[in-house]
């Protein structure tokens, strides 16, 4: 059995500075050891009880963390409405219809406020809550860099254009992912999060009916497995049905996902393109993930620390919000 993972503040300041390509930013495992030393428990009884009524927020929460970095950086951005000022991320492509879990930041947010006013950030928020809930799922456990500050702006033309998404080809992907720093074993490490959650029919109903515009499915899904989502999600219809991301093991965070894309039960396009892209090194590293969870593990952790210091802001820079839905004083 796989021990967690766990990191001294030092080892993960070690971690940061070998990053610096990414950000000159420096976080801290420590940054709130005095201003707000609860922080994580404050957090983690918020996310149990949300877990109670419903089992899919965890994987809906660290979705928030990763379209969150992938745009202005790791700055709470995505967390804003619609203002006079703001043109919420929200509404991008990537995220209408389909992002969730607001509520419990909000929560969250409040819950914070009361402990220690002022004090922790939104985007903070989200890094803590993502550590959270892949622990508590049976993954891997570590120390989160903290010291964000909450951007002031949204960018939804970015939140369109740079966040991967499920049917995006190995090239895009990867492509998006240099964009912010990130390298191929990050591409599949992260990807790994798959390993629990969902995603909504009208997003892999084209994999299942038209694949490329053949009028067929894609030829790289088990025909086992094609029948069954075919099943539960009909050609015709809204497509707002659910599919589970792992059908052997949706609730548990493990190294299963990869043993899906290697039996061509990937659910997403982007998901089954890191094993069936021909001659991709991608091939190479689901392999290990598949057959050896705790290197999954160990680097699931190492890119999540790395992909949580994309450009955050932090000393004077920004803000810290009262209100993660608005910029102060609006």
């Amino acid at each position: 059995m796989f021990l967690h993972q766990y990191f001294s503040c030092f080892t993960i300041l070690t971690i940061l500075k070998a990053l610096v390509h990414v950000s000159d930013a420096q976080l801290s495992t420590c940054y709130y050891s005095t201003s707000c030393p609860n922080v994580s428990k404050i957090v983690s009884s918020v996310l149990e009880e949300a877990f109670q009524s419903d089992p899919r927020i965890g994987a809906s929460l660290i979705r928030l963390h990763f379209h969150d970095c992938f745009v202005n950086g790791c700055d709470g951005s995505l967390l804003l409405d619609n203002s006079s000022s703001i043109k919420t991320e929200k509404d991008s492509i990537s995220n209408a219809n389909s992002t969730r879990g607001f509520d419990v930041v909000d929560n969250i947010k409040a819950a914070l406020e009361n402990s220690c006013p002022g004090v922790v950030s939104c985007a903070d928020i989200l890094a803590i809550v993502s550590e959270a809930a892949v622990s508590m799922s049976g993954g891997p456990s570590w120390e989160v860099p903290l010291g964000r500050r909450d951007g002031r702006k949204a960018n939804r033309k970015k939140a369109d254009d740079c966040i991967p998404r499920g049917s995006d080809n190995l090239s895009n992907i990867t492509a998006k992912f240099s964009r912010v720093g990130l390298n191929l074993v990050d591409v599949v490490a992260l990807s790994g999060a798959h390993t629990f959650g969902s995603a909504q029919c009208r997003v892999i109903r084209g994999r299942l009916y038209n694949f490329s515009g053949t009028g067929q499915p894609d030829p790289t899904i088990n025909t086992s497995y094609l029948k069954t989502l075919q099943d539960k999600c009909p050609q015709t219809g809204n497509g707002l049905g659910l599919a589970n991301l792992d059908p052997v093991t949706n609730y548990t965070f493990d190294n299963q996902y990869f043993t899906n894309l290697q039996n061509h039960m990937g659910l997403l396009s982007s998901d089954q393109e890191l094993f069936s892209t021909t001659n991709a090194s991608s091939i190479d590293i689901v392999n290990t993930y598949s057959k050896d969870q705790a290197t999954f593990f160990e680097n699931f952790v190492k890119s999540m620390i790395k992909m949580g210091n994309i450009k955050p802001l932090t000393g004077k820079k920004g803000e810290v919000r009262l209100n993660c839905r608005k910029v102060n004083n609006k």
